[in-house]
């Protein structure tokens, strides 16, 4: 399973804006074949700050992803409602076991 963490800080001008095109984002995105999990995540203390969770499959899943329509209509949409460039922080999944088979 691989795992990435990606961390967003948005300008506060635009958090409901990134909320509303990281939905659709999420929507499409638990719908390819490769995904595991795609949680969104808001921070209660800073509420600009987000950390994406997502779980796929292999490394291919998350290359067909980066090419998805949707995933690169997120990318563009969100680029300048950014406080700085996003994080992405990849990490192998070790629980729950996952067979790959």
């Amino acid at each position: 399973m691989h795992v990435t963490l990606v961390h967003v800080h948005v300008v506060p001008d635009h958090i409901d804006d990134f909320i509303a095109a990281t939905q659709a984002n999420h929507a499409a995105s638990i719908r390819e074949p490769g995904n595991l999990r795609f949680d969104v995540l808001q921070s209660p203390e800073d509420p600009g700050y987000f950390v994406l969770y997502e779980a796929w499959r292999d490394a291919q899943d998350i290359a067909a992803h980066k090419e998805t329509g949707h995933y690169k209509t997120w990318r563009d949409t969100v680029a300048d409602w950014m406080a700085e460039p996003r994080q992405g922080i990849p990490y192998t999944g070790l629980y729950p076991e996952f067979d790959a088979s």
